[in-house]
């Protein structure tokens, strides 16, 4: 009954991100609001961990398998990708680094932002 209970809280964070990309018209996912929504929840104590810890780690535990269909439909469509393969990499690539970067940049300022509210 707790995965139950926890599992219709995640979907209804997540219809609430899919009713925000309706309304809002912005070309940002529906997932995207959701899993700021969900996190501002958390971060704010409106909703605690414990609240989906658990169906939090089974999702998480079961993501390997949502790649699957992904990969096969890759797969299938080889032969059309085979002629933009050189900017599909580059894309890949330069994405790549800038997400690291971003990611780095923005765990470097909470960090310092942290040391500066504890006086370290």
């Amino acid at each position: 009954m707790k995965y139950i209970k926890q599992f219709t809280i995640i979907i209804a964070i997540s219809l609430l991100g899919e009713i925000l990309n309706r309304i809002i018209p912005l070309p940002i996912p529906a997932s995207i609001y959701g899993m700021t929504i969900l996190f501002v929840l958390l971060c704010s104590g409106v909703l605690k961990l414990s609240a989906v810890k658990e169906t939090g780690k089974f999702l998480i535990y079961s993501m390997p398998i949502m790649f699957i269909p992904p990969t096969v439909g890759l797969i299938e469509s080889w032969t059309t990708m085979q002629e933009f393969l050189l900017a599909l990499i580059v894309i890949s690539l330069v994405s790549t680094i800038m997400v690291l970067a971003v990611a780095g940049h923005i765990t470097q300022f909470i960090i310092n932002n942290n040391k500066k509210k504890t006086g370290k």
